[in-house]
C-alpha cells in the first residue's frame, strides 16, 4: 500500500506523514530537505539554482517511487513526483527564474519518469489558505525558508489548485487543514484515519453503487476524490 500526501510548503505533509506511519505502523519516505545541498542556494539565488534543485528533488522522488516498487512495503510518502512536474517547476519557468530551455529539458525527463512508476493508491491532498501556510512555516522556523515571499505561496497555491482538480492517476482525500487541527487534535486525526480506512477497503461512506441500465456495459469509475473538514 503507499499513500502520498501532497500540500503546499507548510501545509503539514511532514507531521502528518509521521502521524499516520506511528498509527498504520508503516514505513515513511520524507522529502530530503536537511540534506539537500541546494536549497540553502536556492533560496538566496533562485534563478540561478532552480534547474538544480528541481533534478534533485525529481531524482530524489523517482528514488523513492523505484523502492517502493522494489520492497513491495506499506509506505507513507511525504510529497509526490508530480508536484514537482506540475506546480514547483512550471511556476518557476512562469516567473522567469528557469529557462525554456532548462523546463523543456526537465519536463521530458519527467515524462521518462512517469512511464516507469506507478500511482500511489491514495493520494492525501491538504488545502490550506496562504494565512495557514504563513503562520505554519514561521512557526516551525526553517532558516532557509525566511526568504519564502507570500507572493511565491500565493503562485504555489494556484497551481496546486489547478493541479488537484484534475487529478486522475487514482483515488484521493481532500483534508482541509485550516478546518482540521490533526497535529494537534487527536479527534480530527481520527477522522483522517477513518477516511483512509474507508478508501484503503474500498469503501465510500454515504455512497451507493451507481446501477447500469439493463443490456449497457458500466463506464469506466473515474477517480474518486473525497473532501474532509470539521464538522461544526
Amino acid at each position: 500500500m503507499h499513500i502520498a500526501i501532497a500540500g503546499n510548503i507548510g501545509s503539514g505533509k511532514t507531521t502528518l506523514t509521521k502521524l499516520l506511519a506511528k498509527h498504520y505502523k508503516w514505513d515513511r519516505l520524507e522529502e530530503v530537505v536537511d540534506n539537500n545541498p541546494y536549497l540553502f542556494d536556492f533560496y538566496k539565488d533562485m534563478q540561478r539554482w532552480s534547474f538544480n534543485l528541481q533534478i534533485f528533488f525529481l531524482n530524489s522522488r523517482f528514488e523513492q517511487l523505484l523502492e517502493i516498487h522494489r520492497s513491495g512495503r506499506n509506505v507513507i510518502q511525504d510529497r509526490t513526483i508530480y508536484e514537482d512536474a506540475y506546480i514547483f517547476a512550471p511556476n518557476l519557468h512562469a516567473m522567469g527564474l528557469m529557462t525554456t530551455r532548462d523546463f523543456e529539458n526537465y519536463f521530458r525527463l519527467f515524462k521518462n519518469m512517469e512511464s516507469a512508476v506507478t500511482p500511489p493508491d491514495l493520494l492525501i491532498y491538504l488545502r490550506a489558505s496562504v494565512p495557514s501556510l504563513v503562520s505554519q512555516i514561521a512557526e516551525r522556523g526553517r532558516e532557509y525558508e525566511n526568504g519564502i515571499s507570500i507572493d511565491y505561496l500565493k503562485r504555489l497555491h494556484e497551481r496546486y489548485e489547478a493541479w488537484i482538480s484534475t487529478y486522475d492517476k487514482g483515488k484521493m482525500l481532500v483534508v482541509d487543514v485550516d478546518e482540521n487541527a490533526f497535529h494537534t487534535n487527536p479527534e480530527d486525526l481520527g477522522r483522517i484515519i477513518n477516511s483512509i480506512d474507508a478508501e484503503i477497503h474500498g469503501l465510500f461512506p454515504n455512497e451507493a453503487p451507481a446501477k447500469t441500465p439493463a443490456g449497457k456495459k458500466a463506464a469506466k469509475a473515474a477517480p474518486r476524490k473525497k473532501v474532509l473538514a470539521r464538522k461544526k
